[in-house]
């Protein structure tokens, strides 16, 4: 790619994660060409879908939490790998308003942008679970699927106004319900 047609790549991606906090994911391209001073056909020639423009924003955030779950499985207990990554992750999906339809349905279409990376986030999360409950400290009644829709209902309902003051809260108990013999105080001193 020219040096000049990275830089508008890179503006457009910057404006396009501005409107999307700002919007959600039904954040309009139109409003997103507008806000960085440029055609609709420019911004269709980067991003030809509204998917495109997801997967390339979505990408590096889920790449890092992939690395992340690496990071923590090789460096903390496994009840603390799995409570911190899940923090991580509840954090990310409420970052952008919208993003847990477009990732659930990304997950389950291999033809999808999005699905390579968040296969490789359910797989690094899944193995984070699996590991805590192989040393008997998560609930050994879940599985990876159960993990993403907790984590994509705690990214929902934090964004709603009414249940934004207990978001620590409601981390807290839902990760302690998570864990064996753990209370949400528990969880909330080991993160």
């Amino acid at each position: 790619m020219r040096a000049d047609a990275r830089k508008n790549y890179s503006h457009l991606l910057e404006v396009a994660r501005d409107v999307i906090s700002e919007h959600g994911a039904d954040a309009s391209m139109r409003d997103i060409a507008r806000r960085a001073d440029v055609g609709l056909a420019t911004v269709l020639r980067h991003f030809p879908t509204r998917e495109a423009l997801f997967e390339a924003l979505l990408r590096e955030h889920l790449d890092a939490l992939t690395q992340k779950a690496a990071e923590l499985e090789a460096s903390s207990p496994p009840d603390e790998a799995f409570v911190s990554w899940f923090r991580e992750g509840v954090a990310f999906v409420h970052s952008y308003n919208g993003v847990v339809a477009l990732m659930a349905s990304a997950h389950a279409d291999p033809e999808s942008a999005l699905y390579a990376s968040c296969a490789a986030v359910h797989s690094a999360g899944e193995r984070l679970l699996l590991r805590a409950q192989a040393e008997g400290t998560a609930r050994a009644d879940m599985n990876g699927i159960d993990l993403f829709a907790l984590m994509s209902a705690l990214g929902w309902v934090v964004d709603q106004p009414s249940f934004a003051p207990r978001a620590d809260y409601l981390f807290d108990f839902i990760a302690g319900a998570m864990l064996t013999n753990r209370s949400s105080k528990d969880v909330k001193k080991a993160t």
